[in-house]
């Protein structure tokens, strides 16, 4: 049973006023501003679509915002389309050509994920960009295309205010370690996997 449920209404509320009261001291205590590193990963589904929801939200507020896209580049997502209206607050870059077993060539797959490096790396050292996606770029470290290093190295240029978002399953231990928010989504169920049911527009593109 939920204690909640067992507790009279006059306990209830009081229950509910400590919480309150300890919520709004954590929140009073919490006066750092910094850009932050932050890392999508896991095996579940979700994690492009939650950084994109950060995009929207920053470009709610009028922020210059970059989206780097490394592996998934060969398709034309509906993300795309949305995010061109911000076409004066946005650059989207896809710099990949599809996923590694559609392109066969690990030497191209190489040389595209380097140039993506190099066009983030650019936004990255920009302090006109409040916040930059590198979208599916742990797949990348994480296939050899792009070393750990280079890319501690590249974050730790970025200025002060300035967030850093990298998606993509299979994030290294070094870039997690240097993160300053990490969501790890876990699969439990998928329709692809245990239905057959096909990519579907508006869920997966």
């Amino acid at each position: 049973m939920n204690n909640n449920t067992s507790l009279s209404t006059e306990d209830y509320q009081q229950k509910m006023q400590r919480r309150k009261e300890i919520q709004e001291k954590r929140v009073a205590e919490a006066s750092t501003e910094k850009g932050l590193i932050i890392i999508n990963t896991g095996n579940g589904k979700g994690k492009t679509t939650a950084a994109l929801g950060m995009v929207m939200r920053s470009l709610g507020h009028g922020f210059r915002v970059a989206i780097i896209q490394f592996i998934k580049g060969a398709w034309e997502p509906a993300e795309k389309a949305v995010l061109s209206h911000w076409d004066k607050q946005l650059e989207f870059y896809a710099m990949g050509e599809g996923f590694t077993w559609e392109t066969q060539d690990r030497e191209r797959d190489m040389q595209k994920a380097g140039e993506g490096w190099e066009k983030g790396l650019s936004f990255i050292r920009n302090p006109d960009y409040q916040l930059v996606l590198l979208d599916e770029i742990n797949v990348a470290l994480k296939l050899g295309y792009l070393d750990v290093q280079t890319v501690l190295n590249g974050l730790s240029e970025k200025p002060e205010y300035t967030h850093v978002i990298l998606t993509g399953r299979g994030a290294p231990s070094e870039l997690i370690e240097v993160a300053d928010l990490v969501t790890e989504m876990k699969l439990i169920k998928h329709p692809f996997k245990e239905q057959g049911v096909k990519a579907q527009a508006g869920i997966e593109f």
